[in-house]
């Protein structure tokens, strides 16, 4: 199971950062996914993109917090996120 998921828009600027970013501290551990793919998606988080799924819940949004994340992804799947 993939534990973080990026849901991004092509063309957007952030979500190219983002990936980037993701590349860098967990390549081969990330998917991306389109949010204009879904409906869904789009209601769910629509223009609040790039949007960090960590274990299914949502992370963060626009920016990713890399020592954040880094300390998150370092804990077991399930252990409570400070």
């Amino acid at each position: 199971m993939t534990r973080l998921t990026l849901i991004s828009r092509t063309g957007c600027h952030l979500c190219e950062e983002a990936e980037q970013v993701l590349d860098r501290i967990a390549a081969g551990q990330w998917t991306r996914v389109e949010v204009s793919d879904s409906v869904e998606l789009e209601r769910d988080y629509g223009d609040r993109v790039p949007v960090v799924i960590l274990d299914g819940k949502e992370h963060g949004y626009w920016r990713v917090e890399e020592e954040r994340l880094l300390r998150d992804m370092a804990r077991p799947p399930g252990a409570p996120r400070l």
